[in-house]
């Protein structure tokens, strides 16, 4: 059966009247919903849509993302509610009445039914994978498991709020080097295009040999006049497809080696996994969480495939009876200082609370990271760009030189 659309009148606790819209298969689904949410259905009739008034879809437009504060205001929210005795249905029904994206309301809509149904929150969560990340749906299941779902989702709303905090600091000093990139190249490109032409055609009527500078850059310029359609084309690919691919087996296990053995950006990409993987599991460790159930899904959030590889091996190391701290000695990925810690935590018994420190550790060493990288990259880039415009305008400006000098 179709889903409808139906239009509702109730009455709430306090006798006040309250209408609204629905969607569900029949009205007695509405009904349900409706008393679930703490309301008295008076009518309840589906809704007729005119041609004009049906929703037109044109698919990949029209849908807005669901960024990482969006989720982490859900997850606070979602929190605050659960912790006041709310229930899941009525928290759910709450938020996708007033969430802000529309696309995250849709979303929680069809969790809230899920559960209707019988699903677990992580379950129903986990069939909406371009939502809610596997970060999510993970703690998610360990907070059901645990008992400590409100706990959980501050945690990632502390999590996100943190990755998006830090992603607007990047953000915001990545800007001023990346629009002097992008005008550099462009640049770049207009001279060989539009006004190395220009002086080829005056060359041409010189009887001496071009000096080797000028040579190269009327070549590069007959390059790019060949490759700039095919760069276009291969761009907009990139950016159609690379979203859908990025997050494949296959891609991830070149890719994440690859982003740990970068010489600058490397260790910045090394501290961001740590960080994530030793908040996760002082959180799940602090909670009660069985510790071979915490590895597993720990290592499904640190978002690096190598870190993921590494705990699945101490994860089968623990499993045979040796110590925590004890097999990461053979994984390069974690810094002698992070096994140190946690080996202390686990001889005093407060291996959560080392974790913890650790996340802080490895935060603020983020955050100094990507502004020495600012400061660094800045300068660079004004030098490196200098250099290529001035070598093209002398390659340029070498056979006048020459002429001037054969005249007198």
């Amino acid at each position: 059966m179709a889903t409808s659309t139906f239009a509702y009148k109730v009455r709430d606790g306090s006798g006040k009247l309250r209408s609204g819209t629905l969607q569900a298969d029949t009205p007695a689904q509405v009904a349900s919903k409706l008393r679930t949410m703490g309301y008295a259905p008076i009518s309840i009739a589906e809704q007729k849509a005119t041609g004009l008034q049906r929703e037109i879809t044109i698919p990949g437009l029209g849908k807005k993302k669901v960024k990482l504060k969006d989720l982490a205001v859900f997850a606070r929210q979602f929190a605050t509610m659960i912790n006041s005795g709310l229930s899941l249905l009525r928290a759910l029904s709450i938020l996708t009445e007033q969430t802000e994206n529309p696309e995250l309301a849709r979303v929680l809509a069809q969790v809230r039914n899920d559960i209707e149904t019988g699903a677990s929150l992580s379950t129903a969560m986990a069939k909406h994978v371009e939502v809610f990340p596997p970060l999510m749906v993970n703690m998610c299941r360990a907070g059901e498991v645990g008992g400590f779902l409100d706990m959980v989702l501050l945690q990632i709303a502390d999590n996100y709020e943190a990755e998006v905090k830090l992603k607007g600091k990047v953000k915001a000093a990545m800007t001023y080097p990346v629009v002097v990139f992008v005008i550099a190249v462009l640049a770049v490109v207009g001279m060989l295009l539009f006004i190395v032409p220009v002086f080829v055609g005056l060359f041409a009527d010189f009887d001496s040999a071009l000096p080797a500078p000028t040579r190269l850059l009327v070549f590069l310029s007959g390059l790019v006049k060949v490759l700039a359609p095919l760069a276009v084309v291969g761009l907009i690919a990139f950016v159609l497809t690379w979203p859908k691919v990025k997050l494949r087996p296959q891609v991830r296990n070149v890719l994440d080696p690859l982003k740990l053995r970068l010489p600058v950006f490397g260790p910045l990409f090394q501290k961001i996994a740590l960080a994530r993987f030793a908040r996760n599991l002082g959180t799940m460790m602090k909670s009660g969480v069985p510790i071979l159930q915490s590895l597993d899904i720990v290592s499904a959030t640190t978002g690096n495939v190598v870190l993921e590889r590494a705990l699945l091996d101490v994860q089968n190391s623990v499993r045979q009876g040796e110590a925590l701290a004890q097999p990461l000695h053979a994984h390069k990925v974690f810094p002698p200082m992070v096994v140190q810690m946690m080996a202390v935590g686990e001889d005093t018994g407060a291996l959560d609370t080392m974790l913890h420190k650790i996340a802080e550790f490895y935060d603020q060493e983020v955050e100094a990271t990507t502004e020495a990288l600012t400061a660094l990259i800045e300068p660079l880039m004004i030098v490196v760009i200098g250099a290529i415009i001035g070598a093209m305008i002398v390659a340029l400006y070498m056979p006048i030189f020459s002429l001037m000098d054969v005249v007198s």
